[in-house]
Formats: C-alpha cells, sequence, structure tokens
C-alpha cells in the first residue's frame, strides 16, 4: 500500500496554492459522500490553551471508493502488505520517519489572507483488509500569526482504508477511503471580528474541500501503485510529483 498529497482553490474563501513551498498529505474514484453512518472517531492531538478565550470547531467527513480490476497478484494481498513495504506515493510531499510513522507536508493555501501550511505527522495501524491512519501531531507553517496558534489548537484525523471482498465471477474490487478531520482552535485576536459562526463555516469548508481533492487523488495513486507491484515491480518508488 501507499500514502500521498493535495492543494486547492476556492473562490470567496480560502485559495491553496500550487507551489512546492514544503513536500502533504494525502492517501488516494466512485465517489463521495461527505457525511456517513458511524464515520471513524478520532482522538484529539495537541494540547491547547485552557484560557476563556472564544473557540471554534471545524470537522468534515468525507468517503469515497475507487474499483481496481484484479491483476495476477490479488488485490488483497497488496492491501495486507506491512507498513514497512508501503510506497509514500509522492516524495515530495511525504518523508517515512519509520517503519509505520510517516511526516507529510501539505500544500500551502489560504485562511481569511493568512497563510497555512500544515505538517502532519501520521502513523498506519495495519488490519486485515487495508491499515488505519492516524494523525500524531500537527504543526502549522505560513504566516507568523498562523504559526502563533501551535499551542492553541487541537488537531485529530482518522483515514481508514480498505477493500472489499471479491464478489464470484468479478475481476474487480473496490478500495475505500473513510475519513474525518477536526480542529478544535482557540480563535486569534485578529479573526475576532469575525462572528464565531462564519468562521467556523469557512473553516468546515476548508477541511472539505481538502478532503475532496485528497482522497480521489489518493485513491488514484493507491491504484496505480497496485498495479506496479501486482506486476512485479517491488521497488515501491513512490509515484507523486507534488502537482495536483
Amino acid at each position: 500500500m501507499a500514502l500521498s498529497s493535495a492543494t486547492l482553490k476556492l473562490t470567496s474563501l480560502p485559495s491553496f496554492s500550487t507551489k512546492k513551498k514544503n513536500p502533504s498529505l494525502s492517501f488516494t474514484v466512485t465517489c463521495s459522500s461527505s457525511s456517513f453512518d458511524e464515520p471513524p472517531k478520532p482522538s484529539l492531538v495537541s494540547s491547547s490553551s485552557t484560557s476563556s478565550s472564544p473557540k471554534a470547531r471545524f470537522i468534515a467527513r468525507r468517503k469515497q471508493s475507487v474499483s481496481v480490476r484484479q491483476l495476477q497478484r490479488p488485490l488483497i494481498e497488496y492491501m495486507s502488505l506491512p507498513a514497512s513495504q508501503y510506497s509514500v506515493l509522492d516524495a515530495e510531499r511525504i518523508e517515512r520517519v519509520d517503519d509505520n510513522t510517516f511526516r507529510c507536508y501539505v500544500y500551502t493555501f489560504k485562511f481569511f489572507n493568512f497563510e497555512v501550511c500544515p505538517v502532519l505527522l501520521v502513523r498506519v495501524e495495519e488490519e486485515l483488509n487495508g491499515c488505519c491512519i492516524k494523525l500524531l501531531s500537527c504543526k502549522l507553517e505560513g504566516s507568523p500569526v498562523v504559526v502563533a496558534q501551535n499551542d492553541k489548537f487541537d488537531a485529530s484525523m482518522v483515514n481508514q482504508v480498505s477493500c472489499d471482498s471479491i464478489q464470484e465471477g468479478s475481476l474487480e474490487q473496490q478500495i475505500t477511503s473513510d475519513a474525518v478531520i477536526e480542529v478544535n482552535i482557540e480563535i486569534p485576536f485578529a479573526f475576532r471580528v469575525f462572528p464565531v459562526g462564519a468562521i467556523e463555516s469557512t473553516g468546515t469548508q476548508v477541511l472539505d474541500q481538502i478532503l475532496k481533492l485528497m482522497l480521489p487523488r489518493f485513491l488514484s495513486q493507491l491504484s496505480k501503485d497496485y498495479q506496479a507491484w501486482a506486476s512485479g515491480d517491488t521497488s515501491r518508488q513512490p509515484l507523486g510529483t507534488g502537482k495536483i
């Protein structure tokens, strides 16, 4: 299996840059569902301030699938590979820290005209028909006012990646990515001129757009990586170039 990244552009709200300021995350198409039953329940990471300052909460969920044609080596074997054999998919955006831990550099985007570039540390937990990717920590880079928030927010992310059982007589299976992101942040002074509801709505739209771009990209790269692996390519070379 493998890991990857993405960028986006919002019209009236934030815009995402395609420049490679730092290497992103993605995991990587039948389409989507922005809400679904019993989503993964992530636990928050990072320590936030306990002050009485106003808080905002952003949360986005998305579930997508891609159909994959079975090759000589079955998809279930690929999905059951140990994390130590994963391809990172996009070496411009993802670094391997150890067998199960990866550092992911998300594309720079703008939130209320402030540049934000999250750097994620994630752990991959191997499961029977896939894996679960969980956020360990998140560091914000970008504008000074953004960097100053690093001790004032909690973030969580869970991405459940799995394949379904092959149907008798079928040559195709589906890989599914089931993701949820949540952020709780102490609203910076510079943002307090805006109603909390407006900040939460904007933040939620940003997270939703991130998932909307990341999941199809991840699933597409995952499908290509399976094809390379099933064809006998054991190099596990990343396929991505840091671009959308």
